[in-house]
């Protein structure tokens, strides 16, 4: 169950962050909690629960909740080639965290086809009035067939967000600086060299659900709240090779660092004290993986994918209080053990069969965490060394010519991470949060059926899917409060979830000119806790969807589209306890958006983006923050 999504999508929506890509995706929901962050809802699962990878590197640390965060908004979707939608569970190839499924995000790679020196450019730049932001993009590319430089920079500005009831949300406007490069070079014709660089950084962002009066308040949890900064590094080197050898016949080992920076500035409501933290994750990567055929045997193509992974987290973390701002700063206790380690290794593989009208692949992944949170004030030294032994199985037969069925079965694995062990500090939904060095880890069994049809105009997916979800990581509620009056929690292995659902998805191409598309998701999850009792699941997302047409002639573009979803008032006792959720229910909405563009010459294009345009007002369940109101944009693109 597979999704993918285009850059040329991206210049068309001009979104802020790249999860929205997402919305109105078979088995994906948008969740944002405050501008400048947002994350996609995999078949109910969210955060640290759903592998994000980056030119198949882990984007996933040591730090990532299994919760909105803010991660994903530190990778630049203007950047970007292609996402790509892993639904369900995917561990042989992906493992940890691939539980809800994988998210892909694949950057630029131009190529030229010249053998002589050759120079290309492009700029895009977008304007939207919903907040006032303007995005640019200036990117290029230099080289001649075989070898290639690549590179842009974008910058994206944003006011304070106008909702649809026409409040102007303060304070959340906020700004994002990005670059990155890439070098590729064709060794001998087989092997080719790539080595990139990226970077984003979010100077100062503000926390909305943190600075305004949520549901069941009467005052903000926070007087001050600001990621600042907020920056993603990232360096790549991959070496590729092709052609048959004995072992393989394609070949490619990737080795990268990225560094997270997660600082911020916070005081709580009605406190004197400012709190400055310093957060890091610094994350090594080494990966090997052969594609080896082996063959034909019982008329069946054969082809081993197999593998080797190693990843190295290290984590810093500092806080310093300043009870005034005339004083010097004080060193308190930090969100997370100063010095944590969480490194992994990992072995696996996947072998594909394939005969006339069958498919079946079927992968194993061993794994071996080695967890370490050095002694502090707050938690004894933890040294945690869990072991998983996980796989998969994929199957598809050809019913008729263009018209197959597929299932899944996956068992997905998640160990405790550094935050699941040892976060400490301020939460959202006026909670504090003391760590826990005695997590066990999470697993899920994942199955689905689906429908793929791909015929003459016609494109479409059915999947009918189900999860069993065991030994969930959630937050509970100690009994105790600190001086402030947070409530003070702490993360257990306290229940288990069954979580199922429909998704589907339609092309239909009713004309040379006219497309039809459809998107419908349906999710339902319980919850068992430990008294027994069984309560909805987490967040879960309500019915939701989009319809839509293009048409399409002479360079012009005309695409009316509805986004939809029902109302939510099925709450776990988390839901109608968090702020960012009213506890009657989120309604249901509708939105009615129309997207133009033209192409008047192969080097120029432009276009009109009008969303929201009955000035709704809604909010995206879960979220922290409505959703813009009428908003009117326009883009332009030019190649050079």
């Amino acid at each position: 169950a597979i999704s993918v999504i285009d850059s040329e999508e991206f210049r068309r929506q001009a979104p802020q962050v790249l999860a929205e890509m997402l919305r109105a995706t078979p088995g994906a929901f948008f969740q944002q909690t405050t501008p400048g962050q947002g994350i996609p809802i995999i078949r109910g699962l969210k955060g640290s629960q759903v592998l994000h990878l980056v030119d198949g590197m882990r984007l996933n640390n040591a730090l990532f909740r299994d919760a909105p965060n803010q991660y994903l908004g530190l990778v630049d979707g203007y950047a970007s080639q292609r996402i790509e939608v892993i639904r369900g569970s995917a561990p042989s190839l992906h493992g940890a965290d691939a539980m809800g499924g994988v998210v892909q995000v694949l950057t630029q790679e131009p190529s030229i086809e010249d053998a002589s020196w050759a120079v290309r450019g492009k700029i895009y730049g977008s304007y939207a009035s919903a907040d006032s932001s303007l995005i640019g993009r200036a990117e290029s590319v230099a080289g001649r067939k075989g070898s290639v430089l690549s590179g842009g920079v974008t910058y994206q500005d944003y006011g304070d967000r106008t909702t649809g009831d026409g409040a102007t949300v303060r304070p959340t406007a906020y700004r994002v600086r990005a670059a990155d490069m890439k070098f590729r070079h064709d060794i001998d014709g087989q092997s080719e060299i790539m080595l990139s660089a990226q970077y984003l950084e979010q100077p100062s962002t503000p926390r909305i659900d943190e600075l305004v009066v949520g549901y069941g308040q009467t005052e903000p949890s926070s007087a001050r709240y600001e990621f600042t900064p907020n920056r993603r590094e990232f360096l790549h080197a991959r070496y590729r090779r092709m052609g048959q050898t004995r072992w393989f016949a394609r070949f490619e080992a990737h080795l990268a660092r990225q560094t997270i920076t997660d600082d911020r500035l916070t005081r709580d409501y009605n406190d004197p004290e400012t709190l400055r933290e310093f957060n890091s994750s610094e994350l090594d990567g080494l990966t090997l993986q052969f594609n080896s055929p082996w063959g034909q045997h019982g008329g069946s193509d054969r082809e081993l994918v197999w593998g080797f992974e190693y990843y190295a987290d290290a984590v810093s973390s500092n806080r310093l209080s300043n009870a005034s701002g005339g004083e010097p700063g004080r060193a308190v206790a930090a969100r997370f053990p100063d010095g944590s380690t969480m490194d992994s290794a990992a072995v696996y593989l996947s072998n594909h069969w394939s005969w006339d009208r069958l498919a079946l692949d079927a992968g194993l992944r061993y794994i071996r965490f080695d967890t370490r949170l050095p002694a502090g004030p707050e938690v004894e030294e933890v040294h945690l060394t869990p072991t998983d032994l996980t796989g998969d199985l994929h199957l598809a037969y050809e019913l008729v010519p263009g018209v197959s069925g597929v299932a899944n079965l996956g068992r997905g694995f998640r160990p405790p991470n550094i935050f699941d062990l040892g976060a400490l500090g301020s939460r959202p939904g006026n909670r504090f949060n003391v760590p826990n060095p005695n997590l066990q880890p999470e697993t899920v069994w994942s199955y689905d059926l689906g429908l793929k049809i791909s015929r003459a105009g016609w494109q479409a997916e059915a999947f009918a899917w189900y999860a069993d979800y065991e030994d969930k990581i959630s937050s509970r509620f100690t009994g105790q409060l600190t001086p402030d009056g947070r409530r003070i929690v702490r993360s257990d292995n306290l229940s288990a979830a069954q979580l199922y659902g429909f998704e589907s998805g339609l092309r239909y191409q009713a004309s040379p000119d006219l497309e039809l598309y459809a998107v419908v998701n349906y999710t339902h999850g319980q919850e068992h806790e430990p008294d027994g009792s069984t309560v909805p699941a987490d967040r879960i997302p309500p019915l939701n969807g989009r319809l839509g047409l293009a048409w399409e002639s002479n360079g012009l573009r005309v695409e009316p589209y509805i986004d939809f979803a029902d109302s939510q008032d099925r709450l776990s006792p988390r839901d109608r306890d968090d702020p960012r959720i009213n506890p009657s229910g989120t309604p249901g909405w509708t939105t009615v958006n129309l997207l133009l563009s033209w192409q008047p010459v192969p080097s120029a294009s432009l276009g009109l983006n009008l969303h929201n345009m009955g000035d709704t007002g809604y909010r995206e369940h879960g979220s922290g923050i409505d959703a813009s109101g009428r908003s009117i944009g326009a883009w332009v693109s030019l190649s050079f």
